[in-house]
Parts: C-alpha cells; structure tokens; sequence
C-alpha cells in the first residue's frame, strides 16, 4: 500500500484535486468524502452513485484505512468500552467509549506506543513506534460509533501517544472530525492533552480553534515534574504554565490542567498551596485524577480523604477544581494497559510456537 494514497486522510481540498486528476467533476469529490466520513464505508465498491470505472480508479490508486477491531472489553460497573484495534501493518492501539448524561464520549490514541517516559503511564513503556495518520485517528471514533449504533458527541485526544508529537497529522484530524461534509463534531467538543510541549502548544495557539486544551501537569514544582515526567529536562515547568497562559490569551478557551495524585509523592497541603500560587489568575480547570496503578510502577492511589482535602485546598484559593470520575478500573482502564496485555499474550504465544 505504501505507493497507494490514503485516500481516507485527504482534506476535502485534496480530493477535489485528486478526483479532477482522474477526470472527474469536482462535486464527485465531495461525494467520495461523505461516503467515507459520514456513511463510512471501508471499500470502494460501496459508492454506489459512483460509475463502476471511477471506483476502479480509485481502487487501483488509492486505500481505505479500516481499522480491525480486535478486543472489546466493556465494564461491569459504569458501561464503559475499552477498545482494542489492529492497524494495517500488524499494530495495536486503544481507544475508550465513555458514556454521560451529556452524550458519547470517545477517548482516542494519536500514537502507537509514546516517547514521553511519563513515569505513572503504561503507554510508554516500551516506547513510541509510529505516529497514526489522520485516518487511524478517525476511524477510531467511526468504528466505535458503528459499534454502539450510536453519536459520537465528544473526542478527547488523550489515549496512547503525545498529540504534540504528531502535530501535522493532529492538526488535518481536526480539521477533518470538525467538517461539515464528514462527523461534523463541534471543536468545542472536543479536547486535545499535552504533557507540555512548549513551542507546539504555541503554534497551537496561533491557529485560533475552539479546542480545549489540557495540559498534563501532575506536579506542582519543577523539581517533582521532573521526577515524574521526563518532558520537564526539556520544558521548565513555569515556560509550560506561560504556554498555557498564551493559549487562552489567542483562543480565549480556558485551558483544563490534568493532576494524577499519586500517594505520598504530589499530594501534600504543601503541593495543593504550590499548585494555587503557580496557577493563580489563570483562566483554568483543575482537574484531579486519582492515579490509575499499572503493574510496571509502585505508585499508589492517593486515599479519598487526601484526595478531597487536596481540592477543599485548591478551592480555597479560588481555583476551580473537579475528581475525575474513575471508569472502566475492571476493564484495564488506563492508557496502554490493556495494549501491553495484548501485546506480552502475543510475544507468549509466539515463543511458544517457536
């Protein structure tokens, strides 16, 4: 496939260029666009308003990227699917369906596997592989909305991988989620997370969207940062909070700060006072997350009277702060974890093969 254009991460300017290539009348190109992002269809063949050798056409010079579903694994508790996809070159990602009273909320990967190091994430652990193309970011959300008969209302890019760091691609995704021709889904809706890279949260800026950005801070001096999260050697933690302060300076979107209190390391009344005064006058949400534990790390979950006199703190100081409600806990709920379960059943099987 690797000389076949990937027809499903064209922009509609794109295919407009591509179909008059190939002969055609601009209006098919809008055409070909909604029977992949709103139809949604995997083959070429299913265009049926379409001439039979214009389907030939594209079949021989373009693929549809359909990702495989894998796994499922849905929570007994709250309803919650943990998803697990194949890609096309033998690769496995994950993604999560969340429901609330509000709507259908897909959490989605941006990588395969991640670079960051983040000392409490089963997602980078053994390292980042490969960036998904805009197409394996949206067929996430098509296959998962397929799945459940059902609207996918809100996207959150928080899932294996560092959005940052495939920034072009993020950059089409949302253009393409948010187009009128395909899901439509607001960009009010949706949000993307960054453990902080500064010079892309700016360019990020500079684009104007309606997005929400999160940054995932999850210390609150750059002394602790850098114990849990190797960005920090590279981004002093006060550049990242001027970043965030720039973002809503351009957008005007209140930027989300994500917290992993993680017991006995981030979770004093000394952190909670560091955490006021380092965000102090921001247009900001906090909002806490009591640390998911993975079997490759000793961190432990921060017990639910730290956790509420750690947010009484925050909001003493006038910051406005939210627990994060914990979903699908039964069904390996955390980035990357049901991933490398996958993937150490895999390697077992082969050597036993072999």
């Amino acid at each position: 496939m690797s000389n076949k254009i990937d027809i499903k991460s064209l922009n509609l300017e794109e295919m407009i260029q591509l179909v008059a290539e190939m002969g055609e009348k601009a209006f098919r190109a809008k055409q070909v666009y909604q029977w992949l992002h709103q139809k949604q269809v995997d083959t070429f063949a299913q265009m049926t308003n379409l001439s039979k050798a214009f389907r030939e056409q594209m079949q021989n010079r373009c693929y549809i990227t359909s990702l495989k579903q894998e796994q499922v694994q849905i929570s007994k508790i709250d309803g919650t699917r943990k998803y697990l996809f194949a890609l096309a070159d033998g690769n496995v990602i994950e993604s999560v369906l969340m429901r609330y009273k509000h709507g259908n909320s897909v959490c989605i990967s941006s990588q395969v596997g991640c670079r960051m190091g983040c000392r409490f994430c089963a997602s980078t652990i053994d390292g980042l592989v490969r960036g998904l193309t805009p197409a394996e970011m949206l067929d996430q959300i098509y296959k998962i909305g397929q799945d459940i008969g059902e609207r996918i209302s809100n996207v959150v890019v928080m899932g294996t991988g560092e959005p940052m760091d495939n920034f072009d691609h993020l950059l089409r995704f949302i253009e393409m989620l948010t187009d009128e021709n395909g899901l439509h889904i607001s960009q009010r809706n949706l949000t993307v997370s960054t453990c902080g890279i500064v010079p892309r949260i700016r360019e990020l800026a500079e684009h104007k969207l309606s997005i929400t950005l999160a940054l995932s801070l999850h210390a609150s001096n750059q002394k602790k940062r850098l114990e849990l999260m190797p960005v920090a050697n590279k981004y002093e933690i006060h550049e990242v909070i001027d970043a965030c302060r720039y973002y809503f300076e351009k957008t005007g979107r209140r930027v989300t700060f994500e917290y992993s209190l993680v017991g006995g390391v981030n979770d004093t009344d000394e952190d909670a006072r560091e955490l006021s005064h380092l965000i102090a006058g921001m247009n900001c949400h906090v909002n806490l997350i009591p640390v998911n534990p993975i079997e490759e790390r000793n961190y432990v979950q921060s017990n639910g009277k730290v956790i509420e006199a750690f947010k009484s703190k925050l909001e003493s100081n006038g910051i406005n702060v939210t627990i994060r409600r914990e979903m699908g806990r039964d069904i390996d709920g955390a980035c990357g974890q049901l991933r490398r379960k996958y993937s150490r059943k895999q390697t077992i099987t082969s050597t036993c093969i072999s």
